[in-house]
């Protein structure tokens, strides 16, 4: 059958954006397509499938994300920007209420993060330090310690946002250590059941800059929900200060963010881009996975050089 999808990004993350409020579009088994959509050497490429479903009697709409193996997170905050502006568009809205996997959140058309960047607000949490949703298996939070039984000795912080986080400050990010952990929490060891999204943050003067090892997907250009983490983990740690606006930035780019901290409900606001490339449809074979045909129908050189210049 052919579908019809956006390829889009926030902050670098890409993903290809569907149209699923129809329920029948919304049952198919993404996770069957998922790989050879997002496959680097296809043509398409992407982090992930992004599904706008439809919403229900407390939600507007609905957000599914449908990671390259095929895997079901809880969230995706990149992926959640693009949806909503997706759903904003839709219904002929400036704010809604968005159903995630195991959660929800408020998002907003936000003023332009750069001029001519479509730059949508949202409002996640509460973050949460607990072991048991993190899947974490130690016996209390670990907040900028060492954490027994990982084969790194480095002090991390452990919550979820909803997705599980391991953040770790650091002066300098060595990528291939992040790598190598990231890859050994992939392997769903007994310490982490579940995977984990795995960051290395370093604390600059103009805010923070976050790469992360995102489960599921490996290394990105950026993970909302870990910029999300890493400025709720470093209020908690003291090296910002909660109810603060910074910058965070990636390898694909930036975001505005806020994180409220225990007095505010533990929530973080990200404000950052959603980014149109293009409009296109393509040929796909549930049963095996197959992808072709792509037929680019519309481009959106605006958005790209918009994006451009905020980067630049």
């Amino acid at each position: 059958m052919r579908i019809d999808f956006v390829k889009c990004h926030g902050s670098g993350n890409d993903f290809a954006l569907i149209d699923a409020r129809d329920r029948m579009v919304a049952a198919l088994d993404w996770a069957a397509i998922a790989p050879g959509l997002c496959d680097r050497d296809g043509p398409v490429g992407a982090d992930g499938i992004l599904l706008l479903v439809a919403g229900d009697h407390a939600h507007d709409f609905g957000m599914r994300i449908v990671n390259a193996d095929g895997s079901e997170p809880e969230t995706c905050l990149n992926g959640l920007r693009c949806v909503a502006r997706a759903g904003l568009d839709a219904l002929g809205m400036d704010t809604a209420r968005v159903k995630l996997r195991t959660s929800s959140a408020d998002v907003a058309r936000e003023a332009d993060l750069a001029p001519g960047v479509a730059t949508i607000r949202t409002r996640a949490g509460p973050a949460s330090a607990d072991p048991r949703a993190v899947g974490l298996h130690v016996a209390s939070p670990v907040i900028d310690a060492p954490i027994p039984g990982l084969p790194n000795p480095r002090a991390f912080t452990a919550l979820a946002m909803p997705n599980p986080h391991l953040i770790a400050f650091v002066d300098r990010i060595d990528v291939a250590e992040l790598v190598a952990l990231g890859q050994w929490c992939e392997a769903r060891p007994a310490l982490l059941a579940d995977r984990a999204n795995v960051s290395f943050c370093e604390a600059r003067d103009d805010g923070l800059f976050v790469q992360t090892f995102e489960r599921g997907v490996g290394l990105t250009n950026a993970c909302g929900s870990a910029m999300a983490g890493a400025t709720h983990a470093a209020g908690l740690t003291g090296r910002i200060a909660f109810d603060s606006d910074i910058t965070v930035h990636n390898p694909g780019g930036r975001v505005r963010a806020r994180a409220t901290g225990p007095a505010g409900g533990d929530a973080v606001t990200i404000a950052g881009n959603a980014t149109w490339l293009y409009a296109a449809t393509a040929q796909v074979d549930f049963a095996s996975g197959a992808i072709g045909g792509v037929e680019i129908q519309r481009r959106y050189p605006q958005e790209e050089a918009a994006w451009a210049a905020a980067r630049a």
